[in-house]
């Protein structure tokens, strides 16, 4: 199912529903669709997916700066065929992140439905 995330701000974004939830919980909301959130309460939820997507980033630095031998074994753990690799969650948050930050320079509200 795809999400759409809409404010009055700003045009609408859609998304996967499964990565729309992760990014959801991550700025603390239920992940509960459909729901939104008051000019009020958008500036804490931008800033706690800001640091959590900070925080992932950091992670994934980490993971590629771990030595050789580390490096082989999270490689070994990948599957043999030769798909392409999915996109990182901090990749998929960088629309929401605009649409957030438009939406509090503006006062205005978050909400997000299933999409038709």
């Amino acid at each position: 199912m795809l999400i759409t995330f809409k404010s009055s701000a700003t045009e609408p974004i859609t998304m996967f529903e499964d990565a729309a939830v992760e990014l959801l919980k991550l700025m603390g909301a239920t992940g509960r669709i459909p729901g939104g959130l008051s000019p009020e309460d958008l500036p804490a939820a931008l800033a706690r997916l800001e640091a959590a997507v900070e925080e992932l980033k950091a992670e994934a630095r980490q993971r590629a700066a771990a030595p050789p031998a580390q490096k082989q074994e999270q490689d070994d753990d990948r599957d043999a065929d030769d798909r392409e690799p999915p996109v990182a969650i901090t990749t998929r948050a960088v629309p929401l992140l605009d649409l957030m930050r438009r939406a509090v320079a503006a006062k205005a509200e978050l909400v997000w439905e299933g999409a038709s």
